[in-house]
């Protein structure tokens, strides 16, 4: 039998939707979710986090605790950056075991652990601090294709992350370029050498995916990644109806009911059309060539913006061209957050300045001096000495060169909120910013529920279709909604009903 984490609420719309999935379309069908009998729902972690706070004005703590509530029997799963939890820096060692502890205790059980090095360093504390919260620990392999990313060389981190405690392994193909063949080896060498269960998560971008899945369930990985079909393939993960479906009747069965997961499926199509306008065609589109530039289908969407921005769209090929080049200077990382990010933009700069690193990028600079970790092979000596020039790189875990933080972050937020708790202040600590911006935006009332009303009475007026002095909705006693679309009614209604907006601002709890 092979299990299967369902992505839908996680990977899938970060990957489809650059992760804007409301929490209240995911409450409907918790209960659904946890009937079906997977082996963890991926519900937090990853991009997540700052997107609740940034885009969403909601609190991703709030979001995890209900969807515990609601989900009893499946475990809940989260992407930790290593060091980096959630964030895009390494953050002081109290600071990952308070987040850890904070996670699992309200609701996270199972932690797949990352870095975007593979340094085991960068990844130590968490994964110690997952076993002392009593969670699974999940240690994560990074996948990717080098002359020094060797069969050997990914063994050898997975005995490192068996060593932290791990509990078990997950082969992360997060550019959707890992044949199946290899998945299969890699699958079977972890089993061997390491002992621990192997998961396997992979991205469709190629169209790879679906036989890597396959080849790596026949070699025996615990489970696998998959989305159900609407929030699937693509820059997402394969389907999953389509891997039960694949495996249904023989020796590896997931044993998951189709005909359950194809209502769940028609619900989220739902979900799906509601956010059609945040849907780009490229995001769903199978592109073969990321099996020569491995560029993920997240980076490759950043990129076309920032060539955009620059009026310099047509040097997209020569973009791709040069990643590789510079991935070769910096000691082939492989192409995950932030990595992907400091290669990608150095490319850019690269083409557009029609110079190699005539300006190297900050994130490049800080790379180079080895505040992000270990690079897997030598970087490129001349780049070393322009960015060092007599100056010595780190050569310590960079975790290390920090101070506590914990501390100064919940003074810091109780400036703002006096009876702030743990989990605020970590999302203060991580994001502290945007973290204020947030806050300022739910003191004055501008919670989900009030935009999401505010957004019903714009569509509306722009909805009407009938002249301007036709009663189109449902009028008040007065008489005084002529003209109004039912649209905008309705959310005048409901913004009036709440007044939100104003009481607020008058009695609102300062936490």
């Amino acid at each position: 039998m092979v299990g299967i984490t369902e992505t839908v609420l996680r990977d899938g719309h970060q990957s489809l939707l650059a992760t804007r999935m409301r929490t209240k379309f995911m409450l409907p069908v918790a209960e659904q979710l946890d009937a079906i009998g997977y082996r963890s729902l991926e519900v937090w972690g990853g991009a997540t986090f700052d997107v609740c706070l940034r885009f969403l004005h909601e609190d991703p703590w709030e979001r995890l605790r209900e969807l515990k509530r609601r989900i009893r029997s499946t475990p809940l799963q989260m992407l930790l950056r290593g060091q980096n939890l959630v964030g895009y820096r390494h953050y002081a060692d109290d600071v990952v075991e308070r987040f850890v502890a904070e996670a699992a205790r309200q609701g996270v059980d199972i932690f797949r652990v990352f870095d975007a090095l593979n340094d085991p360093r960068n990844m130590a504390t968490a994964i110690r601090a997952v076993k002392k919260a009593g969670a699974r620990a999940q240690g994560t392999i990074c996948y990717t294709e080098s002359p020094v990313h060797t069969l050997p060389a990914f063994v050898a981190l997975g005995k490192s992350l068996a060593a932290f405690g791990a509990d078990e392994l997950c082969i992360k193909d997060m550019g959707g370029f890992m044949p199946p063949g290899p998945a299969a080896e890699l699958v079977r060498a972890l089993r061997k050498e390491v002992g621990l269960p192997v998961v396997v998560h992979t991205h469709s971008s190629s169209g790879l995916s679906t036989l890597t899945c396959l080849a790596a369930a026949d070699a025996g990985a615990a489970a696998v990644d998959a989305a159900l079909s609407p929030f699937a393939g693509g820059a997402s993960q394969p389907p999953t109806e389509t891997i039960v479906g694949a495996l249904r009747g023989g020796p590896l069965a997931t044993n998951l009911d189709l005909s359950a997961l194809a209502e769940l499926a028609t619900y989220f199509r739902g979900v799906l059309e509601h956010y059609r306008p945040l849907l780009d065609l490229r995001s769903l589109q199978t592109d073969p060539g990321i099996l020569l530039h491995q560029v993920p289908g997240g980076m490759l969407s950043n990129l076309i913006s920032q060539l955009k921005d620059q009026e310099a769209i047509d040097r997209l090929p020569d973009v791709l061209a040069e990643i590789p080049r510079v991935r070769a200077d910096l000691g082939y990382p492989p192409l995950v957050t932030p990595t992907s990010q400091i290669v990608g933009i150095q490319a850019v700069f690269n083409v557009v300045a029609g110079e190699r690193y005539r300006t190297i990028t900050q994130e490049v600079r800080d790379y180079v001096r080895g505040l992000y970790g270990q690079a897997p092979a030598p970087l490129d000596p001349a780049l070393v000495r322009k960015v060092l020039a007599d100056s010595a790189p780190i050569t310590v875990r960079p975790a290390d060169l920090l101070k506590p933080e914990f501390a100064a972050a919940l003074a810091g937020v109780r400036a703002l909120v006096p009876a702030a708790d743990d989990a605020e202040a970590l999302s203060y600590a991580l994001f502290p910013q945007v973290y204020q911006r947030y806050r300022a935006a739910r003191d004055v009332g501008l919670t989900p529920e009030v935009l999401a009303c505010a957004g019903v009475g714009i569509l509306g007026a722009f909805r009407a279709r009938t002249p301007a002095r036709a009663v189109t909705g449902p009028s008040r006693a007065g008489g005084g909604d002529a003209g109004v679309s039912a649209w905008a009614h309705e959310g005048r209604a409901r913004l009036q009903g709440s007044r939100r907006w104003v009481d607020a601002a008058r009695t609102r709890d300062r936490r």
